[in-house]
C-alpha cells in the first residue's frame, strides 16, 4: 500500500500575503508544490530547505509565522 505524508512550508511576504509550499512524501519520493505559483519540484534531499528558498527567492516571502 502506498503511503503519502503531506507536511507544509508557510511564510509571509512584506504586503502580509501569506505564501505556502507544500511537501508530499510517497515512500522515498518528495515532491515541493507552491500553492501561490504552481511551482512543483521532485527533491530527495532537505526538501523543507528548497520549499524556504522558493520563498524566499520568488515571493520574498520570509516571515515565519512560528517566530512571531
Amino acid at each position: 500500500m502506498l503511503e503519502i505524508n503531506t507536511s507544509k512550508v508557510t511564510r509571509w511576504d512584506q504586503h502580509g500575503r501569506e505564501h505556502t509550499v507544500r511537501v508530499e512524501r510517497a515512500g522515498v519520493q518528495r515532491t515541493i508544490k507552491c500553492d501561490t505559483c504552481g511551482w512543483r519540484k521532485g527533491a530527495q534531499f532537505l526538501p523543507w530547505l528548497k520549499a524556504e528558498e522558493h520563498l524566499a527567492e520568488e515571493h520574498q516571502a520570509t516571515v515565519d509565522p512560528k517566530s512571531e
